[in-house]
């Protein structure tokens, strides 16, 4: 049977009764998860944010690089020094207008958007996984190192390529955007090429269009299960096709074209909203109480390998209508992805995950009324409190407490064993999403849970 593939993004890189209650649009609660010590911790963590932006002059278009190395740990792998994964930058420009720091987390979306107008190859509106750190060029250009051995300049073949999710991901970006600011940019003219705008500024509405109109017309599953494949895997000019449908990938595509139907009044993406989450809800697996990963790479045959945690706890933030049945999933991750206090990744429970920590914790908080939802909110704070205890000294979260855990996952098509794993490393996308569940502020749907 073939690996399941990477989903999405990067490379290395007791629940007390009650039911959840997702009917009606809006998250049930009492304010913002909170506690001891939390607000200066998601203060320091904003500051980390904001410092990382500041350090590039200039108010233009940015891209933070994902990982930075720790002393504990030795430096970055050189695929991964100065690269900047797209849905870590998003997350970190949700996280920023979260915090209400609009003038920053434009610079973020102005790169995406950049991202998304113009390629050094294609021409389609497609966004690659990731980028090089730093001012965003024009095009914005994929990271690389100079390989000593062969004398030649290398680039990483997960990196440049485009996985559907990350793609998104970046139109979720900036749409939260469009609706902040009323389409109104102020970063350089990173807008040129994404729409007409406002003068130097950028048409985040426009951009979000093109981005979820490539993947409309592109990456649409033709087989009968319905929602949209993996992306592509690899360089241009002939990338591999991905035939496999992941589970969080439709989420992912569900809550944007969802998003994008609201902002524009266009059916169209209503329509394609409904492809990605029938698609979700086919792989609801009602016996084991979780969804299923997606398809095998024929883009029919279930994947019932593993349990992964986004694409358990996601369903539950993106679809605001969501069946209460889905609650149930929280039973299922606290009995198989506990792991030194918070969630692992898998269900080997090897080592905590911050991020997914952090996820677990806007997920719980978004859960359950009443008498329920106090003991939904208590975990949500005790989640949020495990994940902020990860700082390392430069201000950000380690992806991991551990030096290293698995995901059951492979890094590509090519991959003969599970190679993707998370490190011990300050990572951007584990520090946004834990200034997201402190905020209580829905990625997918741009909206605060309370």
């Amino acid at each position: 049977m073939p690996l399941p593939f990477l989903s999405r993004r990067r490379v290395l890189a007791v629940l007390a009764g009650g039911p959840l209650l997702l009917a009606g649009g809006t998250a049930q609660g009492d304010g913002p998860v909170d506690g001891p010590g939390t607000d200066e911790a998601v203060a320091g963590l904003h500051a980390a944010l904001a410092a990382r932006v500041d350090a590039v002059p200039g108010q233009g278009p940015v891209f933070l690089a994902s990982y930075e190395p720790d002393p504990a740990t030795g430096p970055l792998e050189p695929a991964l020094r100065g690269a900047a994964f797209t849905y870590d930058n998003a997350l970190a420009a949700m996280a920023l207008l979260a915090r209400g720091d609009r003038a920053r987390a434009r610079r973020l979306g102005a790169a995406l958007a950049a991202a998304a107008a113009g390629d050094r190859h294609y021409a389609d509106g497609r966004v690659r996984n990731a980028y090089r750190a730093g001012p965003a060029g024009t095009p914005p250009l994929p990271p690389g190192w100079w390989d000593t051995g062969s004398g030649t300049w290398a680039e990483d073949a997960t990196m440049v390529g485009t996985a559907t999710g990350n793609v998104c991901w970046a139109a979720l970006a900036l749409l939260a955007l469009h609706d902040d600011t009323g389409n109104a940019g102020d970063a350089g003219n990173a807008g040129s090429g994404a729409g007409a705008g406002t003068p130097g500024g950028t048409d985040w509405l426009g951009a979000a269009r093109r981005l979820l109109g490539w993947v409309a017309a592109t990456v649409r599953n033709p087989a009968a299960a319905g929602g949209f494949t993996g992306g592509f895997h690899g360089h241009e000019p002939a990338p591999v096709r991905l035939g496999w449908v992941s589970t969080e990938h439709n989420i992912d595509a569900f809550a944007a074209f969802s998003w994008l139907a609201r902002a524009t009044g266009e059916n169209r993406w209503e329509v394609e909203a409904a492809v990605a989450g029938r698609f979700v809800a086919a792989m609801w697996d009602a016996r084991a109480a979780r969804f299923l990963t997606g398809t095998l790479p024929d883009g029919v045959t279930p994947s019932r390998a593993g349990s992964y945690l986004d694409a358990q706890l996601w369903p539950l933030l993106a679809f605001p209508d969501g069946p209460e049945r889905w609650g149930r999933v929280l039973e299922m991750v606290a009995a198989t992805h506990t792991a030194e206090g918070g969630l692992d990744f898998n269900g080997d429970r090897d080592g905590l995950w911050v991020e997914g920590t952090a996820q677990g914790a806007l997920a719980w908080r978004r859960a359950g009324s009443g008498r329920a939802g106090q003991n939904h909110r208590a975990e949500a704070r005790r989640l949020l409190a495990v994940a902020l205890a990860e700082r390392a000294p430069g201000g950000l979260l380690h992806a991991t407490r551990a030096p290293s855990i698995s995901t059951g996952l492979a890094l590509g098509p090519d991959s003969t064993e599970p190679d993707f794993r998370y490190y011990r490393r300050p990572h951007l996308g584990a520090t946004a999403w834990a200034v997201l569940a402190a905020e209580g502020w829905n990625p997918f749907t741009g909206r605060r849970l309370d």
